[in-house]
């Protein structure tokens, strides 16, 4: 089993079948390629870890992440080939969190800023404190992106009002939009979002896994497609061990075991 022991970046901890991924570089969680390098290296190992079934990201201190380092942008220009690779890595830093087969609940306990946004934009699940704000400042330093991202969660116009304007779109607003499953008070924000990961945990996990497939696969598809797709999902699942124990508890009114097959 792979061990996070020198992690700089991160804090890792797992109890119940669920992970727990603190960001912790104070003093407010910038994203480095050393923490870029370290956020794949962890979703990836969670994704295939067997124990794990759902994950929690969340912040250290009074952010979430603050977003990119700016400090490691200005010696990209001169180089050949850097920001193509650094590119790379900004997008294997989000896509992991994404495309990991377990279901990730952000716990957004501050700020949550431009790569630190769409960081959390990237969890299957949003829940925010009431202190927290998302914001795109972007266009406050020269620089555009994450539009694509916000536009996955924001309508239409409140899309580019965070995007034209940088503006701070805080926890209850975020809520009353829909970006946040829940708005909760700082200190009830970690066992809020822990409680949904035991949840998910508590379900058949091969079935969570196919479910997290089909969002990610059908995103794009037409209706048609898509359903097609879930159901081959189905049809594959319904062979599987977990299944038929799942089936065979509730019929017998008992706790399910599962094993992963």
């Amino acid at each position: 089993m792979s061990s996070f022991d020198d992690l700089e970046c991160f804090r890792v901890t797992e109890e119940d079948h669920v992970a727990t991924v603190t960001l912790a570089r104070p003093p407010v969680n910038a994203q480095n390629r050393r923490f870029r390098e370290e956020i794949v290296r962890v979703f990836d190992t969670l994704s295939d870890r067997a124990s794990v079934r759902a994950i929690v990201v969340t912040g250290e201190g009074r952010a979430f992440s603050a977003g990119a380092d700016l400090k490691e942008r200005p010696g990209l220009a001169g180089e050949e080939g850097a920001y193509p690779r650094h590119n790379r890595l900004v997008r294997a830093s989000f896509d992991c969190v994404m495309e990991c087969e377990k279901p990730v609940i952000a716990a957004v306990n501050g700020a949550a800023i431009g790569a630190g946004c769409v960081l959390a934009l990237c969890a299957d699940i949003i829940v925010v404190s009431e202190n927290a704000f998302l914001s795109m400042t972007e266009v406050d330093v020269g620089l555009a992106g994450g539009v694509k991202h916000v536009m996955r969660h924001f309508g239409q116009s409140d899309a580019r009002l965070m995007i034209y304007t940088a503006r701070r779109i805080t926890g209850p607003e975020l809520y009353r939009m829909r970006v946040a499953s829940a708005c909760v008070a700082p200190e009830q924000l970690l066992e809020t979002a822990t409680g949904i990961a035991k949840e998910i945990a508590g379900k058949v996990p091969l079935a969570v896994r196919a479910a997290k497939r089909s969002f990610n696969v059908t995103e794009e598809l037409p209706l048609h497609d898509g359903y097609r797709f879930e159901q081959s999902q189905t049809v594959a699942l319904s062979t599987s061990e977990d299944t038929k124990e799942a089936q065979r508890a509730f019929a017998e009114k008992r706790k399910p075991v599962f094993t992963g097959r």
